[in-house]
């Protein structure tokens, strides 16, 4: 099935809307701010008050429930839009989640939600943890650890945290599947975790909770799912490894991103540009700033305005805007 590519830009004006990738404004700019379509077409805009959904044609879908907010992403940066075709919403002092037509699919019963991921969310109501389908059945976390938090899934596994301060994991069936024993955990990607014991020290389990990669280093980022490589740091600097811990140093960089599909921007003389899983800059360093890759294109910037280029460093849609943000794909 083919797939458009949209993209959210930032007018003069300050208003937000949506480019498509041959640089077309399909949605005016007009939002106080909006977030990514979703896969299935379908965004949350920022109105003066408010939000609204807005289809690929830029019309609002009517909603039920009128005066909403809605899930914020980490340390409450940028919202979180529809995830499984759900999205979730506080109304009052309880969550619940919207589909794609406006309607309440699943009741606002809930003190703490979490975005949906591979058709499971997470919820609490009062001292009950619980996992949701998109159909909005219950299954209750049991645990002999007397857990007080728990996070989003992230490949079929949801970070819990347990009274003393310890990580584990629970599944998509509610139960604990990686027992509760870290100082902190990152989320599941490319079929593997980062994870610190309580020394400290980080390192990657596998979804047994087995260490694949020992704690040796004194940070991680997740492993990129394309190119199966995570940044790393040692007492010498950053650096990266493989799935099987085997090395990788960029020395010809002055700073180091993470990999996002089989590239990671890196730095020359202030300028930006990125390299491949062999250390090679495959796109020279050129930019005054770059976003990861997503989806094979990336946001860069030159002569102070933000465009799009391909994973050859081809602009894909000019730099004439204030702000853009990474490029979706929808179905």
């Amino acid at each position: 099935m083919a797939q458009n590519g949209l993209v959210q830009i930032k007018a003069e004006s300050g208003k937000w809307g949506y480019a498509n990738l041959k640089g077309e404004e399909v949605i005016p700019a007009k939002f106080k701010n909006c977030n990514p379509f979703s896969s299935d077409g379908f965004a949350v805009v920022v109105l003066t008050s408010g939000y609204s959904i807005i289809n690929v044609k830029g019309e609002e879908i009517p909603t039920e429930v009128h005066d909403y907010e809605i899930i914020q992403g980490i340390f409450g940066i940028g919202p979180k839009g529809f995830e499984n075709g759900l999205l979730g919403i506080r109304s009052g002092k309880k969550w619940g989640y919207l589909n794609t037509s406006g309607k309440l699919a699943i009741p606002l019963n809930y003190d703490y939600i979490t975005e949906f991921n591979g058709g499971y969310a997470t919820a609490r109501n009062g001292g009950r943890f619980i996992v949701l389908d998109t159909k909005g059945k219950e299954t209750s976390l049991v645990s002999k650890d007397n857990i007080d938090d728990i996070k989003h899934f992230s490949e079929g596994l949801a970070p819990v945290r347990s009274s003393n301060g310890l990580f584990g994991f629970a599944n998509t069936k509610a139960e604990i599947a990686i027992p509760v024993q870290f100082k902190s955990v990152g989320y599941f990607s490319g079929g593997l975790a980062w994870a610190k014991n309580t020394e400290g020290k980080a390192g990657f389990i596998n979804p047994k909770g087995e260490w694949v990669i020992q704690p040796t280093y004194l940070d991680v980022t997740n492993f990129d799912p394309v190119s199966k490589f995570a940044k790393v740091k040692q007492e010498s600097g950053w650096s990266y490894i493989d799935a099987s811990g085997k090395p990788l140093v960029v020395s010809t960089t002055e700073s180091w991103g993470d990999f996002s599909d089989g590239l990671a921007a890196g730095e020359q003389g202030g300028k930006k540009g990125f390299y491949n899983t062999k250390g090679e800059w495959v796109i020279k360093p050129q930019f005054e700033g770059v976003r990861k890759f997503e989806n094979g294109y990336a946001a860069a910037k030159q002569g102070g305005k933000w465009g799009i280029i391909d994973a050859s460093g081809n602009w894909v849609i000019k730099p004439v805007y204030s702000g853009i943000n990474d490029v979706v794909l929808i179905k």
